[in-house]
């Protein structure tokens, strides 16, 4: 037996809408997986979740991703299986990449009883497929940087493509979930049919390159210039509330920049110091309660380089 450790993610990260992620130290998910004789994977519980995620393995993203290394790796339907137990260590539809964590700590978990047959991209790939079971569309934004740590660009989805970007020092991060729920489905379902102006196209293009450029040259101050989303983040804001009082408040308390984590409703900010995300933090929770009612979480600290892993 083994138990795998899957960080929570930031998607999007303003102008990077579906190809820009990156990992969080906490909160995150465990799985603990075995190697049994009957074949393919048994998902024997799930908690942490209140009872609301379903235990059926062609339906959980966690053994969904285990089902897809088994068979990625030539495991026979015979064969003898997975049996996987989740534990989950994060809150559901938080926009911090919950199933993707989950779907990620079941790929890496089978990999590893396997013996590592499969390459890192082909994790992703797997970790997509439980996306996919979880949420009905497999992106790669939350999943990739849950597997691999860091900031994880997605050049191209067909095919799967990811460039790891640099992670620059003395970048922190403030993420703050307010307590209500936002359904990824309904997030996409309010993007269908918005027509997006050119104007508006254009200026996304180019703060996503300048997001990239200030990853490489470490420059912390472009990097808070360039998260800004002039196409999704308009559309999703309304799903959130306190939305305009907690970015205002964030960016007020010295945040360099401030967004929607995923599709919300957690949001998340950067700053240059550590002291700082923790005030940028409290700013947010405040205004949280201030603005909408709502009693909140809080994770500070910097992006994370490890992604998935065995922590015993």
């Amino acid at each position: 037996m083994l138990r795998v450790f899957a960080p929570a993610s930031v998607s999007n990260v303003g102008p990077g809408f579906d190809v820009l992620g990156f990992a969080l130290h906490r909160p995150g998910d465990t799985v603990e997986a075995a190697r049994v004789d009957q074949p393919g994977v048994t998902l024997v519980a799930v908690d942490g979740d209140g009872g609301r995620l379903t235990a059926q393995p062609q339906r959980n993203s966690a053994s969904v991703a285990a089902l897809a290394v088994l068979r990625r790796a030539g495991v026979g339907p015979t064969a003898p299986g997975l049996r996987l137990h989740l534990h989950k260590g994060m809150p559901l539809a938080s926009g911090l990449g919950s199933s993707g964590a989950s779907a990620a700590a079941g790929a890496v978990a089978a990999n590893e009883l396997l013996g590592r047959p499969l390459s890192p991209i082909d994790l992703v790939a797997c970790a997509m497929e439980g996306e996919h079971a979880a949420c009905g569309a497999a992106h790669a934004d939350n999943v990739a940087p849950s597997v691999l740590g860091g900031v994880v660009l997605v050049r191209s989805y067909d095919p799967l493509e990811l460039v790891r970007l640099p992670v620059p020092d003395g970048v922190f991060v403030a993420v703050v979930h307010p307590h209500c729920r936002v359904s990824t489905k309904e997030a996409r379902a309010r993007l269908a049919t918005h027509v997006f102006p050119l104007p508006a196209i254009v200026a996304n293009a180019g703060n996503l390159g300048a997001l990239v450029a200030a990853l490489y040259q470490g420059d912390a101050a472009l990097l808070g210039r360039s998260v800004e989303d002039r196409l999704i983040e308009p559309v999703r804001a309304t799903m959130i509330p306190g939305f305009a009082s907690v970015k205002a408040a964030a960016r007020e308390a010295g945040a360099l920049a401030c967004s929607i984590s995923g599709s919300g409703p957690s949001m998340f900010a950067f700053t240059d110091t550590a002291d700082l995300a923790a005030h940028v933090a409290q700013a947010m929770r405040a205004a949280f309660t201030r603005a909408a009612g709502l009693t909140s979480d809080a994770w500070v600290g910097p992006i994370s380089r490890e992604g998935a892993r065995v922590v015993g």
